[in-house]
């Protein structure tokens, strides 16, 4: 069996009534309309199995993979708990215009009413346009009536919390929160692998057949997190040349690099796969003893959890996100 090595996968591309042209001009993503609203990058999510794009895997899926080399590609733990589902979904996603106020429903309810993970996930803000914005929580504390009173008379902005956004700003997102992303933001998105989202309200907008999108409101009643919280951004240290630390939970740990100079990794100890997105520049992977490939901005890399040893070589600067499934009792 030929050994493996970084994996580059083909973009998905998902155009949306609310997408626009940032994924082609900003990312350089294989768009075809402007309404390109999502880029898959690496996906587990069934009818949306990602494609590997480099190398003499060329063509085959993920699932694929996985099931032929198992802990080798994801790691060990992750391949004893997932099996050949891959846990991360990471996403490109360009909002010209808003999107729906939704919520995602946790592991628990995800499983008993959907046989699914639940979703939990993060935002990175890439760019943003002046007064760009997005929903993020409640304003105050609310109870389940007061909420369904707020929605009934279409008064429901009044008690979301709405939160201005600037390129490089992280928003940790555990299922339950209500959330929207405004107009004119682009981000990189990691997620646990689930599709499973509940629609609250959707501004009375009307899709390309004239119809109103479904609503889920009595789904989404259960699934919500009433409580108030006086700070939804997550604060980090954007460090030079070493890992910044961003987000760990049980689910997915993120790190951002900022480098200039040669960086050599050893994963050995995590028995996980690591996720690049590269956010600017351009850069080469060294691994094993002369093997290289080249990375550069719009471009997601998944490391084999086998590939303990690497080095990344970037051509000037070079911004990425780093990504991995953490080890149970190192999670916070």
């Amino acid at each position: 069996m030929n050994r493996l090595y970084p994996l580059k996968f083909e973009p998905q591309i998902l155009d949306k009534m609310w997408g626009g042209r940032k994924l082609k001009d900003i990312l350089h993503k294989p768009t075809r309309s402007v309404k390109a609203g999502e880029s898959w990058e690496i996906s587990g999510v069934e009818g949306h199995i990602s494609k590997i794009s480099n190398g003499f895997l060329e063509g085959n899926n993920l699932e694929e993979l996985i099931e032929v080399y198992m802990g080798d590609l994801v790691g060990d733990r992750i391949f004893e708990k997932f099996g050949s589902k891959f846990p991360l979904l990471i996403k490109f996603i360009d909002a010209n215009d808003v999107l729906s106020i939704q919520v995602h429903p946790d592991d628990e309810l995800a499983k008993a009413r959907h046989n699914s993970f639940g979703k939990t996930e993060m935002w990175y803000i890439l760019q943003a346009e002046e007064r760009a914005e997005l929903i993020v929580g409640f304003n105050r504390e609310v109870s389940k009536e007061i909420y369904l009173k707020q929605l009934k008379e279409k008064k429901l902005m009044s008690i979301l919390n709405s939160v201005p956004v600037g390129e490089g700003d992280v928003f940790f997102m555990p299922a339950g929160r209500v959330h929207a992303i405004g107009a004119g933001i682009l981000l990189a998105e990691i997620q646990q692998t689930s599709d499973v989202t509940y629609r609250i309200y959707d501004f009375d907008r009307k899709d390309a057949d004239g119809k109103y999108r479904e609503l889920h409101t009595e789904l989404a009643l259960d699934a919500i997190d009433y409580a108030y919280y006086p700070d939804y951004k997550t604060t980090y240290t954007n460090l030079e040349n070493e890992p910044s630390e961003i987000i760990r939970s049980r689910y997915f740990a993120t790190s951002k690099l900022n480098l200039t100079t040669s960086f050599a990794r050893d994963i050995n100890q995590l028995d996980s796969f690591v996720i690049y997105m590269c956010l600017e520049g351009k850069c080469e992977i060294h691994y094993y003893e002369h093997e290289v490939v080249t990375f550069q901005k719009g471009e997601t890399l998944l490391i084999p959890a086998s590939l303990s040893h690497y080095m990344i070589k970037p051509s000037g600067k070079v911004e990425l996100l780093e990504v991995y499934v953490p080890p149970e009792n190192d999670q916070d």
